[in-house]
């Protein structure tokens, strides 16, 4: 058993917990941009995505609290997860040059994340559910 199935609960309630710190944006989501890219938006569009935005991420690290204590959903919670976490790392690479320094620890923290998820997923079958 490697380090990532030893811990692979303790992993994912610690991802899924600070995944789920931005339903901040969904809450206050001029506060959510000014921290992730020190900018505000302004205008009814604005509180719409920037909150769909918070929403949708917070709904992905609840997705990987409950895969914590429930290991048949893992695979699906881990791949759902890897891939927005991919698209927000490639966004910001090709379209937000601007805001690398202000979202540095989100890039550095999605990006060991994936690389996490990736690792566990590749290594194909794991623990009986009921070992995990």
């Amino acid at each position: 058993m490697n380090w990532i199935d030893k811990h692979i609960k303790a992993i994912l309630l610690v991802t899924g917990a600070v995944t789920l710190s931005m339903l901040l944006a969904a809450l206050a989501p001029q506060a959510a941009l000014q921290m992730m890219f020190g900018v505000t938006l302004q205008g009814a569009a604005a509180e719409i995505v920037v909150r769909n935005w918070g929403a949708l991420i917070a709904m992905g690290g609840g997705l990987l609290v409950y895969a914590a204590y429930r290991p048949a959903s893992r695979p699906l919670a881990m791949t759902l997860v890897l891939i927005s976490k991919l698209v927000f790392i490639a966004l910001v690479l090709v379209f937000g040059q601007a805001f690398l320094r202000q979202a540095a620890v989100a890039l550095v923290f999605d990006g060991a994340v994936v690389l996490l998820f990736a690792a566990y997923l590749w290594a194909g079958p794991h623990q009986p559910a009921g070992q995990a």
